[in-house]
């Protein structure tokens, strides 16, 4: 068992219960959720079907409707609480507003909702244009293998977009931990580099990465673990130590903590990782062979033969 090994039972658990309180500390996931979005003002796409991947309370969701309103829309997530507060953003609409949706060529398309692992999409494949996913991907059971299954499930010519965190996320809460003992506190994540190649290996095309440092300040440890807790982003690690901290434990993490403070404040610093990829032709399996279609009746026209 690794120190990257997650929990997925832990990490399903944390995220429905958080669910209820995310949006009042998902400040980061918010700030990052609208650059991501930025990044789509330099694309032409225009989805038919568009998926996103770990939308947790519907935040990005939401934007996703308001730019392609005429696009079937799809939010995933493991965690059944998540879902729910996604379906209130977006009230039921009544019998008589459907009705007249049917007469309103312009009038918004579904919105589904799945609760799934996204290494195991229930989607078809080449049903979607774009598959999105923001701050959900360090959540990856098989990083390498939800790329492959993004592939799968993109039509050709379709687009990857996504945001993750990179391995100095929250680096100086992971160096105080280690003065404490060698357990794994803070979970691993994956490096931009590794990233790029895992998409590669998936079969994308021309894929783009970037990163950008972002920090936030707190007057102290209890304010930074609350908020960790409150968007269920608490210790997942399979290899983590079970229980509290004692208060003898919690009081050296405090002390290792403290001498990190710069200008009064104690910084969390989180690595942001920013990606997108296009699913090319598609006319290449994912272990190189050339996929080649074969044109049969119109062959057989051309030479005359039934």
């Amino acid at each position: 068992m690794t120190e990257a090994e997650l929990d997925y039972a832990e990490v399903r658990r944390a995220f429905d219960h958080a669910a209820a309180a995310y949006d009042a500390h998902a400040v980061l996931q918010r700030e990052v959720c609208d650059r991501l979005l930025e990044r789509l003002d330099y694309t032409t796409i225009q989805p038919a079907r568009v998926l996103d991947v770990g939308g947790g309370t519907g935040y990005g969701t939401a934007h996703l409707r308001a730019r392609y309103p005429e696009a079937e829309l799809c939010a995933l997530d493991i965690a059944p609480a998540m879902l729910a507060a996604t379906r209130s953003r977006f009230p039921r609409p009544t019998w008589m507003q459907r009705a007249l949706g049917r007469l309103a060529p312009a009038s918004p398309r579904p919105l589904h909702l799945v609760c799934a692992d996204m290494g195991r999409l229930p989607l078809a494949a080449n049903s979607c244009n774009l598959v999105w996913s923001s701050l959900a991907l360090q959540w990856a059971q098989d990083l390498a293998a939800s790329f492959r299954g993004f592939h799968r499930v993109l039509a050709p010519g379709g687009l990857l977009m996504f945001a993750t965190f990179g391995p100095d996320t929250l680096k100086e809460l992971r160096a105080a931990f280690s003065e404490i003992d060698d357990a794994p506190h803070v979970n691993a994540f994956v490096d931009l580099h590794e990233v790029g190649d895992m998409l590669i290996d998936a079969g994308f095309a021309n894929p783009v990465m970037e990163m950008e440092m972002l920090t936030l300040t707190y007057g102290d440890l209890k304010a930074l673990m609350r908020d960790l807790k409150g968007i269920g982003a608490h210790n997942a690690a399979a290899a983590r130590r079970r229980g509290l901290l004692g208060k003898s434990a919690w009081a050296r993490l405090e002390q290792a903590y403290e001498a990190r403070r710069s200008a009064g404040r104690l910084p969390a610093t989180f690595e942001v990782v920013y990606g997108h990829a296009w699913s090319g032709d598609k006319t290449r399996r994912e272990d190189g062979r050339q996929i080649i279609q074969f044109a049969i009746g119109e062959r057989r026209r051309k030479l005359g033969r039934p």
